[in-house]
């Protein structure tokens, strides 16, 4: 068994040098080797060469397209802008008005905005350049996280980083250079969803009083059996609207990047 084996190997390995060699002669002459089933082309030609280039580039940007959705998320103001308007419209009382397709509108809207001055910087440095064949892949890739590093750099606290840090138990970085991509972007996320988070207090807290005012005010009237809601409702809808509060939430909301 242990001859069969060995005769089995012996002849594979021959199989190889074989296929090897009459590649490498191929690769010389730019022939064609066909056997049955199996066709096998080596060309040298540059044309060729430049329809191999447009292919990887049509590949890379098929896969960068497929990992947008989580970049997107990960990397940009969408994290604090969506959970601000999702928290906004619990605070009015309506969790289902303006519907979830609306705000992720708005919100993908409002991150174009204020992540413009990135992504034109990554287009002018990285994109263009690679698109051109100006630049290599390597460098290309380098160039543009940059800019997107300094934006989340900018936004992420020290306590959240400090946190990534210790979690995996990397030597504490000197400088911007030696944070690791890998530990900047959950600790970018941390620090947007606390900052999201107190914008949403700050805007549920007069919503709190209307709703507090109206339970009191019922309360006094003994008026038991009615809904403090069916009141407060239209209250804060009346409120938010003549306060012109889609304004005020956006443009404070906006302010919080600059």
């Amino acid at each position: 068994m242990f001859k069969t084996r060995l005769s089995q190997c012996l002849k594979a390995g021959l199989l190889i040098l074989t296929l090897f060699a009459v590649s490498q002669s191929m690769a010389a002459n730019g022939s064609v080797f066909s056997l049955p089933g199996i066709d096998v082309r080596v060309a040298n030609d540059i044309s060729q060469t430049s329809q191999v280039s447009a292919a990887l580039k049509v590949l890379l940007g098929l896969t960068v397209l497929s990992l947008a959705p989580a970049l997107l998320v990960s990397v940009t103001s969408f994290i604090r802008i969506i959970v601000v308007l999702s928290m906004m419209r619990h605070a009015i009382g309506m969790p289902e008005t303006p519907p979830n397709t609306v705000l992720i509108s708005l919100a993908l809207f409002l991150t174009l905005f204020t992540m413009s001055p990135v992504l034109t910087q990554v287009n002018q440095n990285a994109f263009q350049p690679f698109m051109d064949g100006k630049m290599a892949a390597g460098p290309a890739f380098e160039n543009g996280l940059k800019p997107i590093r300094e934006f989340m750099v900018r936004q992420t606290r020290e306590q959240d980083l400090q946190l990534m840090v210790e979690i995996a138990k990397s030597p504490e970085p000197k400088t911007i250079d030696d944070i690791s991509t890998v530990q900047l972007i959950p600790a970018f996320m941390l620090s947007e969803l606390r900052s999201a988070f107190q914008i949403g207090f700050v805007i549920f807290l007069p919503f709190v009083l209307i709703d507090l005012i109206v339970s009191t005010i019922l309360m006094s009237l003994g008026m038991m059996m009615v809904p403090p809601v069916s009141i407060s409702l239209p209250l804060k809808i009346l409120m938010f609207v003549l306060i012109d509060g889609w304004n005020i939430v956006i443009r404070a909301l906006l302010g919080t990047f600059q």
